[in-house]
């Protein structure tokens, strides 16, 4: 399995690559991972990192690019000036039979119309999306779409409940995944136009549709997929980011008030351990682009090595499970 990953993405530098690639082909054996970016410069970082460990250093390998597109720039204009950023030059290596899926940490904009440009959509896509992965009280759900696409129409967020319905029968072993639709109440008359138009092709369809869903109710876990347009999907997540770094933070200035509370946080540390785990963005590796033609993670831009391995090792599982393959089955088969 070969994934190509855009080393210069991310906002921590090449370290946190080139880290995550070895921890993520110590794990995996059938993993080799190739580096996309300024080939000196990853070749003394590899020898820096590897303990100079030749089973390791075999499996990775450096591919040269020599520009990057910086979080800032507009993502249709990069594509279009840095024909050799690291992006561009990864997803021209899926294109060509040279790598299996791209990981990239950087502009997400860029790196959803690199892959548009470069792979083409999945037959019977308008708009491919953005999943995320989120911790519930029960197993992990997926929404979609998490900024991808802000203006949308209905039958965009019925491919979207179908591309993520797909990607979570086989991520996440769910047998017929729950589908539910973000809106502000769970009657069927609640929401926009959007919202109320979608409902109606939902319910007329084959996916299993529990029907509308509040925000409260992603963390509750009695749902696997959950369904809006990129705006709200990217509020909800950047909320959900806020809130889990607030509430660690909250916590942790309560306890430092008074000795007996740092004395009981001797011994529910642990615990405390577990929660940070759960909530961390790291854990869950990074976010799948559904609907090209092909294979792509987009990372949290500051990206340690844990979520660029984990990043990887779900690269790597939705090629292995043939995720797009399912999902244009899915699309034939969908009553509307």
């Amino acid at each position: 399995m070969r994934i190509a990953l855009d080393a210069m993405g991310g906002d921590l530098g090449t370290v946190m690559a080139v880290q995550g690639a070895l921890a993520a082909v110590r794990k995996n054996n059938d993993l080799h991972v190739i580096l996309v970016g300024p080939r000196v410069h990853l070749e003394q970082q590899l020898v820096d990192s590897s303990s100079g460990s030749p089973e390791v250093i075999n499996r990775i390998t450096i591919h040269h690019a020599s520009d990057v597109i910086t979080m800032d720039e507009s993502p249709v204009e990069a594509i279009r000036r840095k024909k050799e950023a690291t992006i561009m030059v990864g997803f021209e290596l899926v294109k060509n039979g040279e790598a299996d899926a791209v990981v990239s940490a950087g502009n997400s904009g860029a790196t959803m119309a690199a892959a548009i440009k470069k792979l083409g959509r999945l037959p019977g896509i308008s708009r491919p999306g953005i999943a995320s992965f989120f911790p519930t009280l029960k197993q992990p759900v997926m929404l979609m779409d998490i900024g991808a696409n802000v203006d949308c129409r209905a039958q965009h967020l019925y491919q979207f409940a179908v591309m993520a319905s797909s990607c979570s029968r086989l991520l996440l072993n769910c047998e017929s995944p729950r589908v539910g639709l973000l809106s502000i109440g769970e009657e069927s008359c609640k929401g926009n136009v959007l919202v109320k138009e979608t409902h109606d092709l939902l319910k007329k369809s084959s996916l299993n549709f529990i029907g509308n869903v509040e925000g409260r109710d992603i963390y509750k876990g009695n749902v696997d997929v959950v369904v809006c347009d990129g705006f709200v999907g990217n509020t909800v997540l950047k909320v959900s980011e806020g809130l889990a770094e607030a509430a660690m933070h909250l916590l942790k200035r309560e306890i430092m008030k008074t000795w007996r509370a740092r004395i009981g946080y001797l011994f529910i540390r642990e615990a405390f351990a577990g929660f940070k785990k759960q909530v961390d963005y790291a854990e869950y590796g990074g976010a799948p682009l559904l609907g090209i033609d092909g294979t792509g993670i987009i990372c949290h831009g500051a990206s340690n090595a844990l979520a660029i391995a984990n990043a990887i090792e779900v690269a790597a599982s939705m090629v292995r499970n043939q995720v797009n393959p399912a999902i244009v089955r899915a699309l034939n088969t969908s009553v509307v």
